[in-house]
């Protein structure tokens, strides 16, 4: 595929595992799909970071674009667009809960006092008791600021099976720190 196809054509290539027609669609669509992200989210290396999440997306989901509905730039405009909002609030949801706020403060690496060091330890011991599976859905939504379609999108399971983790991992943290 050269520079010169369309993008359906390219989206078709790509659905067919053609990296030369993917790295087209970068080039001629990259640029907009960024500004959009710096805008949205006011944070360059985000906007990237979502950038090549989209991109990765789109090689995956080549297969399911539909040309009736819309151009192929739309198509990823609207993919970086939903991304960029589902970010945002998935770090205002970070923000305003209980545990976030405070296990990001306490695990990201900052010089912690002695009361936070033992908070943290309790937080580390806590997650540690849950199933994999539950943990899991923490680390990507608590500390990776993930919302529950991201985190669903990347281990590949149901919303709602990330939502009934996420209900069981907090019912066994609130006993954990009842506890203690």
């Amino acid at each position: 595929m050269g520079p010169d196809a369309t993008d359906v054509d390219l989206v078709v290539a790509v659905a067919r595992g053609d990296r030369e027609a993917l790295a087209v669609l970068y080039d001629r669509h990259a640029g907009a799909m960024l500004g959009l992200g710096r805008r949205l989210l006011r944070d360059p290396g985000e906007a990237e970071e979502l950038l090549h999440d989209v991109f990765l997306e789109a090689w995956n989901r080549a297969g399911d674009f539909d040309p009736s509905r819309g151009s192929v730039k739309t198509w990823l405009m609207l993919r970086m667009r939903s991304r960029c909002l589902d970010r945002i609030k998935s770090a205002a949801r970070s923000r305003t809960s209980p545990m976030g706020d405070r296990a990001e403060r306490l695990i990201g690496g900052a010089p912690a006092s002695a009361p936070r060091r033992v908070d943290a330890q309790r937080v580390h011991g806590a997650l540690a008791t849950l199933p994999e599976d539950q943990r899991q859905i923490f680390e990507l939504g608590y500390f990776g600021g993930l919302s529950c379609s991201e985190m669903a999108e990347r281990l590949q399971i149901p919303v709602g099976t990330v939502k009934s983790r996420l209900h069981a991992g907090m019912k066994k943290l609130r006993a954990a720190f009842a506890d203690a």
